[in-house]
């Protein structure tokens, strides 16, 4: 797995992984326990990651929508 975003922004995430999954892609979110465990309160951020193989795609997909 690589990660291809990290922010404290569900919206965002949320936006994010619909597009790559769009784009024919599996990401996973990672760190979702651990933010929930702080009390939501935003300190820790989540990742967004997709399969090392997918990486390469995943940046591209999130470049052409100018995400990275």
């Amino acid at each position: 797995m690589e990660t291809v975003v990290t922010t404290n922004d569900p919206v965002r995430l949320s936006f994010l992984t619909a597009l790559l999954r769009d784009a024919g892609l599996a990401p996973v979110l990672l760190d979702g326990f651990a933010s929930v465990m702080d009390g939501s309160i935003g300190a820790l951020p989540r990742r967004l990651a997709v399969p090392s193989e997918q990486a390469a795609r995943a940046r591209l997909v999130l470049q052409e929508a100018g995400e990275a």
